[in-house]
């Protein structure tokens, strides 16, 4: 990854988040360029991590091996036809902007050789989960180079099919909002059974946290780790008996559904 050249067109927080990795990881300054229209998002980026952001979509471009899309998913047809003369032959294209399909950018943009990624904001620390898909045109070295990119910043699992990215956005792409309700609620509970909002808030988010970090660093499944710590007839049976008993799984499930439908909705939407 340390002699492939990469332009980023747009530097936001997700773009931001990349290139920390890919410098962390000893990719070069000079081997990474990004655009912003925001002046002051350029020098920000710039200052933060040594590398040039220009204000032209097309000089960004220039020269590059791969060109990560990370503008607002409105914004993108625009962006892609008006970027469209500029690319050459060769250049690998990676999305991580949400609800573009392959086909879509592919009719914008000219090109064939597509990677269409889901990311999640945790990589904003490290920690992403991310979903790839590659069109037919990309190479096996092409896609080794959007593996690393994605890996700069957590993990990256490929997909056989594409529709598999809705299901990805229901798991990952939007599954923090889920931990962060299930940490809101647990903290709000807390609190009514006496303990302070700030204790109440520290010992959930640092049992989040630690339960995480088990389930990572564990050779058994979640399931296996649930059974692990509930005693019969003990305090969290109690508890893992009234979330069952209110269709907890089931609730989760529909959620994800709903979730995936959406994602599903908005690919058609933002496609056209």
């Amino acid at each position: 990854m340390s002699t492939t050249r990469i332009a980023f067109i747009g530097a936001g927080n997700m773009a931001a988040s990349l290139i920390g990795g890919l410098r962390a990881q000893g990719v070069p300054a000079s081997h990474i360029r990004a655009s912003d229209p925001g002046a002051e998002q350029r020098a920000k980026v710039a200052a933060e991590h040594g590398i040039e952001v220009v204000e032209s979509n097309a000089e960004a471009v220039r020269d590059a091996d791969v060109v990560v899309l990370a503008t607002k998913p409105q914004v993108m047809k625009a962006v892609c036809e008006a970027l469209a003369p500029s690319l050459s032959a060769g250049q690998l294209i990676v999305s991580i902007a949400a609800g573009i399909p392959c086909a879509s950018l592919a009719r914008w943009l000219g090109v064939d050789a597509i990677v269409r990624c889901m990311p999640n904001t945790p990589a904003l620390l490290g920690e992403g989960a991310s979903g790839l898909y590659a069109t037919a045109a990309v190479s096996a070295e092409q896609r080794q180079q959007a593996e690393q990119l994605l890996n700069a910043v957590g993990i990256a699992l490929w997909l056989d099919e594409e529709k598999q990215i809705d299901a990805v956005t229901a798991v990952s792409g939007s599954g923090p909002a889920y931990f962060f309700l299930l940490m809101e609620a647990m903290t709000a509970a807390g609190e009514k059974l006496g303990l302070s909002p700030d204790v109440a808030a520290r010992l959930t988010l640092q049992t989040a946290l630690g339960a995480a970090r088990m389930a990572v660093a564990s050779d058994v499944g979640p399931a296996e780790l649930r059974r692990r710590v509930t005693s019969p007839n003990g305090t969290t049976e109690a508890a893992i008996k009234s979330f069952q008993g209110n269709a907890f799984e089931s609730l989760v499930e529909q959620a994800l559904q709903a979730a995936d439908q959406r994602s599903a909705e908005l690919a058609e939407q933002l496609g056209q």
